[in-house]
């Protein structure tokens, strides 16, 4: 068994914008102190098991443009597993229509967020392509740490068997249309990814992927190309809005649980940290704004049939949008 041995540098877990946050909120001694505690550079023994029990992993990744993208990563359990506490190796390739395609190189920084909907499980890694394989690639980590279940819906899914070179449907946009904005909607989940990666941030350097949760409808859409994303109450890290304050660049994927579609959205994002508008969605503590500027849906892209949402109770007290004041 490995030792939890917690952060051991003496350098922060935290980059600037991470930490220009929690100090602009009065949260940085705390968060120094919980995030030395939880955030390590090796996978505990539980974490290695837990992804390797996954049928499905969220990647964020940069294109050769700078562009963070959130994708999604599908194979039969086990297709993950670990060697040693300081890799992962995934055997799988994207899925047709994904970015992820052209994304994927050896040394390039990659985010994973291995999430077990029906149990509410969460645990992230941040790190480096070590390898690309024939049949995959290999992870080297760079920080590894668990997530609380908040705003998480829970479902549980069925295996559909599904060749992944087979062709689907891929319509490229830089604007929603219909098909787009009825997804988006009804979206009770979306995952976003973003990047800072700079040498001065250190071990903290990297791309992220994460979690949003919200009642259907909580994802607004102001206009064709720009969505608003209330801000609930979280665990103070700010991992996605630190690499928005140093780099405003993000991935968005949204999924259709009924028809397997994947929604992929890149753009820029900012954050609207009080006034009146914040106000407007009942339990949020700020807004996301997420300006579009290229994107792609693949219809019928995933090869699981889900079951209907139970929605987290952290939900209870939150929304809907109301007119602004």
């Amino acid at each position: 068994m490995t030792a939890n041995l917690g952060w051991s540098y003496k350098e922060s877990p935290f980059h600037a914008g991470e930490l220009a946050i929690q100090t602009r909120l009065g949260v940085q001694d705390r968060m120094d102190r919980q995030g030395r505690r939880i955030i390590r550079d090796y996978l505990p023994d539980q974490h290695r098991e837990f992804f390797a029990q996954l049928p499905y992993v969220l990647v964020g990744t940069v294109d050769s443009k700078g562009q963070p993208w959130a994708s999604i990563l599908v194979g039969e359990p086990g297709f993950i597993t670990s060697q040693n506490d300081r890799t992962l190796r995934i055997a799988a390739q994207p899925l047709a229509g994904d970015p992820l395609h052209h994304n994927l190189a050896a040394g390039a920084d990659i985010g994973l967020l291995g999430i077990e909907l029906h149990s509410r499980r969460r645990n992230r890694i941040n790190g480096t392509i070590a390898a690309i394989r024939s049949e995959g690639f290999t992870v080297a980590v760079g920080q590894s740490f668990g997530n609380c279940p908040q705003y998480i819906q829970a479902r549980r899914f069925v295996w559909h068997a599904f060749d992944p070179a087979t062709p689907r449907s891929v319509h490229s946009l830089t604007t929603l249309g219909d098909a787009e904005s009825a997804m988006v909607a009804a979206a009770d989940t979306f995952f976003i990814a973003t990047a800072y990666q700079s040498e001065v941030a250190g071990s903290a350097s990297g791309v992220d992927v994460s979690h949003r949760g919200g009642k259907p409808g909580f994802v607004r859409i102001d206009d064709p190309q720009t969505l608003t994303i209330p801000d609930f109450s979280g665990n103070f890290h700010f991992n996605t809005f630190g690499n928005l304050e140093l780099n405003p660049r993000a991935g968005l994927v949204f999924i259709d649980f009924e028809q397997g579609d994947l929604l992929y959205l890149t753009g820029t994002a900012e954050v609207i940290w009080d006034g009146s508008e914040v106000t407007t969605y009942e339990g949020a503590e700020r807004l996301l704004r997420f300006h579009q500027q290229k994107g792609y849906r693949v219809a019928g892209s995933l090869p699981f049939t889900w079951s209907t949402p139970e929605f987290s109770p952290f939900l209870d007290d939150t929304g809907p949008w109301r007119s602004q004041p």
